[in-house]
Parts: structure tokens; sequence; C-alpha cells
């Protein structure tokens, strides 16, 4: 079993930046770096979709939205996985969630339906 959990959101002022967290254990002992890690972000009324993506060969993939703004990256370390996120837009503003999933390829990893595994989610709010 997978545990996620996100923080590091808030509101900010566009233009601005922040860094999310997702801090991942498991019960049984991993090597997180293993696991195909992906950002995805829900507005109201909108589908969820995916903004970033780092697979099991820390290949990584974004939404072309994003592109050159954010950045995911892994702190094997820390077992945490970051999205640095700049030049926020009010258009980014949304609640933000962390999922896993043991293996996917990056193409693979823009897709909600690949992860088994989800974080409760940090809100993001950018104002204008």
């Amino acid at each position: 079993q997978v545990q996620l959990v996100e923080s590091g959101g808030g509101s900010v002022q566009a233009g601005g930046s922040l860094r999310l967290s997702c801090a991942v254990s498991t019960s049984s002992g991993y090597t997180y770096n293993t696991y195909c890690m992906g950002w995805f972000r829900q507005a109201p009324g909108k589908e969820r979709e995916g903004v970033a993506i780092i697979d099991n060969n820390s290949n990584t993939g974004y939404a072309d939205s994003v592109k050159g703004r954010f950045t995911i990256s892994l702190d094997n370390a820390k077992n945490t996985v970051y999205l640095q996120m700049n030049k926020l837009k009010p258009e980014d503003t949304a609640m933000y969630y962390c999922a896993a999933e043991p293996w996917c390829t990056v193409v693979a990893g823009t897709l909600r339906e690949t992860y088994n595994y989800w974080g409760q989610g940090t809100q993001v709010t950018v104002s204008s």
C-alpha cells in the first residue's frame, strides 16, 4: 500500500511561485524511484487533468499549459516528489493531487486512469 501526502499549496498573486511536495511512503518498504509519479489538478467544474509526470527512468512530461513554468523532480533521500510552479497564472488555480503507480510510460502517466494511488490534494489559488 502506498501513502501520498501533499503539502505546499496556498494563495499567491499572478507571476508568483509555489513549490508543492508529495511525501511518499509504503507499508512494505520500497525504493520509491521505481514508481511512476504524477501531479494532477482539478478546478471546480472541470475534469482532473495531468500536469506533470516523472516515470521510472526519470523521464519527465508536462501539459502544454505548464511547459516552461512547472518542473517535477525527485528527492530520493526524502522520498519526496516536488512540483515547482513559477510564473503562476489565475488559470492555474485548482486542487493539486499527487499520484503514484508502480510503473508507467510518460505518455500513460499523463492519464488519470493510469494511477491507483492518490493523495488528498492541496489547494493552489492564484489571484490576478
